[in-house]
């Protein structure tokens, strides 16, 4: 198992940052096993039978993180003598942000069939997410 530092480090999210994905995740996996087992259906039917209200959660998430990373950017820019690496860190975020976004967006898009998406394209954010957290991983120093 990886440490939390290695996280921090490989990812480029901060630990708050994380326990918000995790808080997230932990909602959307309650009413994802409500929307399976299709216990709401009979008291939120409209509600439940969408997938984009089922992904509100973690679209929720992808907002408070990029309001968190906004605020902590402009600090960061404002404080530090080495505004290069500041704007590397903010693109970062950025760039981790978006591609998720994209990849959830995907993903509702193909469970609702509302478009004849295949699985390959819905997960090309993530593939180039993960050769960018490779090439981040290769770069950072040993410790």
């Amino acid at each position: 198992m990886f440490k939390l530092s290695e996280l921090v480090r490989w990812l480029g999210l901060t630990e708050f940052e994380i326990l918000v994905n995790l808080c997230g995740l932990l909602v959307f996996t309650i009413t994802l096993a409500f929307k399976i087992s299709g216990t709401l259906n009979y008291v939120f039917p409209e509600l439940m039978s969408d997938w984009f209200s089922i992904f509100s959660p973690l679209f929720f998430v992808d907002i408070c993180n990029a309001y968190f990373c906004v605020i902590v950017g402009i600090r960061m820019y404002l404080d530090a003598d080495n505004k290069r690496k500041v704007l590397h860190r903010f693109m970062w975020s950025t760039y981790f942000l978006v591609l998720i976004a994209i990849f959830k967006y995907l993903l509702c898009l193909k469970l609702s069939g509302k478009m004849g998406l295949e699985y390959s394209e819905v997960f090309s954010p993530i593939f180039v997410l993960l050769q960018l957290v490779a090439v981040r991983a290769c770069q950072l120093p040993n410790s």
